[in-house]
């Protein structure tokens, strides 16, 4: 386009010096300084305002080879600081405006120039403006994205350390609870006591898996590591199974809930661990109820008992399983309310939306399973 164009604006230019081959080497000596423009745009604006500048002080018309110029000033703009690019720019500016007073005959007087440099000036930082407002977007969309990234990040952190709290702290209360039965029943009944020891050994073994394969998760940042088996609804009469082995009197009630999502009935599963942990914490010897049922195309968990007394407020909003437990609620639609009981002990209500596949089935009174003490 130089090239070609150049011939043409000189016909409209008869006071303008003749061209010849060192006008057209200029030409594209401005046109393939801009190859530079990504990998070393400040040597490109230099090589592009020497070959300018020369072009038009020697007297050569104007022509195509000026939009060289602003745009190699949008890519210093759009990618160096804005500090070192305005005085590049500047200077860049400044030279080539200045570069016509050398070739032009006096007569035109002052304010062609004056009207010349003003108007060239407009151009080159109009057009580095441009490059500018690229720049800040280009880095405010990356701080964007880096920021995201690390909110994946910082969240799935957060999971695994859920995950580890909920596993590995009803592993340890299961635990505490089975040895100290083992301890009373040891000499009276053996055969009891080494009942208790296997399951002691079958939780421990299910919880360092567990944890194994949380820390594979965090030492694999690409995802491809082991994940931790996800409990689904059909797990719960094994954990209630072990709670009761230990002495804790259960009374279940769990409803048939068909196409129950995983990631939902991974999160009743662990609201119902957590929540029995705490009884096991807190609540001491007594009872306690388990309820899961579907109505209204709402998953609905409810555990509570009858301890001498609700735990600790203060210790309740320090502690993280409670607040756990309502962030997996939350993550799935769902809400969850935990709080001192009309009739005393302690109350885990959680409400989980279904997805909107069809009724709800009915509850069946068959599955009302009662346990009892050892």
């Amino acid at each position: 386009m130089g090239l070609f164009g150049t011939s043409r604006a000189a016909d409209q230019q008869d006071w303008a010096r003749s061209l010849d081959g060192g006008a057209y080497a200029l030409v594209v000596a401005a046109a393939l300084a801009l190859l530079l423009r990504r990998r070393a745009p400040v040597t490109g604006l230099v090589l592009c305002g020497l070959a300018i500048s020369v072009y038009l002080a020697v007297g050569y018309p104007y022509g195509p080879i000026l939009l060289c110029g602003p745009a190699a000033a949008y890519a210093v703009a759009a990618r160096l600081p804005w500090r070192a690019a305005v005085g590049w720019i500047a200077a860049f500016t400044l030279v080539t405006g200045a570069a016509p007073m050398l070739g032009r005959s006096p007569d035109e007087g002052w304010l062609a120039h004056v009207a010349w440099l003003g108007a060239w000036s407009a151009a080159v930082s109009g057009v580095a403006a441009v490059g500018a407002a690229v720049q800040v977007r280009r880095r405010s969309e990356a701080g964007v994205r880096a920021e995201q990234a690390r909110r994946a990040v910082s969240e799935e952190r957060l999971q695994m350390a859920q995950d580890v709290h909920d596993g590995v702290g009803h592993a340890l209360a299961v635990i505490a609870l089975h040895s100290g039965v083992a301890l009373h029943v040891l000499e009276r009944d053996p055969a009891r006591a080494r009942e208790l020891l296997d399951s002691i050994q079958a939780t421990s073994r299910d919880a360092l898996e567990g944890l194994r394969a949380d820390l594979d998760r965090l030492r694999s940042p690409e995802g491809m590591a082991s994940r931790r088996p996800v409990p689904v609804l059909e797990d719960l009469p094994v954990l209630l199974a072990r709670m009761r082995e230990g002495g804790l009197v259960l009374h279940e009630r769990v409803e048939p809930c068909p196409d129950v999502p995983e990631e939902l009935a991974a999160t009743a599963y662990r609201i119902v661990q957590e929540s029995l942990t705490n009884v096991l914490r807190h609540a001491g010897d007594t009872p306690a109820w388990v309820h899961v049922t579907c109505r209204s195309g709402t998953l609905v968990v409810d555990v509570r008992d009858r301890g001498p007394a609700a735990p600790d407020p203060t210790a309740v909003a320090m502690g993280s399983g409670i607040s756990g437990m309502r962030r997996r609620a939350e993550a799935v639609g769902g809400r969850l309310t935990a709080g001192p009981g009309p009739d005393g002990g302690f109350v885990v209500h959680a409400e989980l939306p279904l997805p909107v596949a069809g009724p709800a089935r009915p509850a069946d009174p068959a599955d009302l399973r009662n346990g009892a003490r050892p």
